[in-house]
């Protein structure tokens, strides 16, 4: 997959100087599509990272792994994720919605919506990114739609970065720009490892849930990031 030409763009150029507001539909989306940022929003202004969900359905539940003890286990890889990048629990915020859910939580999305704009005036941030709405997966759809409508709320600026839609290899949304990521990608790197349950690393867990292939590891760790801006 080659990525279409877009304008570089630098950390200054995407958070105008104020903390970032970072949403992430499971844990490790914040890796994945915005380590390197928030790598380097850790050594600035600040960053904040909302999880959407538990992350409790990548994997069947078993008698070992019951679903509330696989969530423990990805809020804290989640945790260890963010200290690589250089951030602290402090800096996130957990909703700790069902995962493969959101889709059916329609009628808390203004709820939701006005807690992300509460946070985005707490820590000061005025730009809010979220995955782009052309990622193929419910959570994803739903935290998009919900950013859309936080950003409008708070008057917030709202770039997307793409997951399972970058890897299928659809071009990214103009007007689009490319974070170098050299700089930040061995914490990047680190931080996409802290994520042990989605890299098969974890004894006992269901071997058909979901697991990150090596491929798509290489191409959110080894390349740079992009963000879209959504207009309003």
């Amino acid at each position: 997959m080659t990525d279409a030409p877009v304008r570089p763009a630098t950390l200054g150029d995407l958070s105008g100087g104020a903390p970032l507001l970072v949403l992430a539909p499971h844990p490790d989306d914040e890796s994945l599509g915005c380590g390197a940022l928030l790598a380097a929003a850790f050594e600035g202004p600040g960053a904040h990272v909302v999880c959407m969900t538990d992350g409790g359905a990548s994997h069947a539940p078993s008698p070992d792994w019951p679903r509330t003890r696989l969530a423990t286990l990805r809020a804290a890889e989640l945790e260890a994720a963010v200290a690589a990048l250089g951030g602290t629990r402090g800096d996130i915020t957990r909703l700790d919605l069902p995962d493969a859910g959101m889709e059916d939580m329609a009628d808390s999305h203004d709820a939701i919506a006005a807690r992300i704009v509460s946070l985005a005036r707490q820590t000061g941030a005025r730009t809010l990114v979220a995955p782009s709405a052309r990622d193929p997966h419910c959570d994803h759809v739903a935290t998009a739609a919900i950013a859309a409508r936080a950003a409008a709320l708070g008057a917030l600026r709202h770039l997307s970065y793409a997951i399972w839609s970058r890897w299928r290899g659809d071009a990214p949304e103009p007007p689009a720009c490319r974070f170098d990521t050299a700089p930040h990608r061995a914490r990047k790197a680190r931080a996409i490892a802290c994520h042990r349950s989605q890299l098969g690393c974890v004894a006992g867990l269901d071997p058909g849930g979901f697991r990150m292939a090596p491929g798509f590891v290489a191409l959110f760790r080894d390349h740079d990031e992009i963000f879209s801006e959504v207009a309003p």
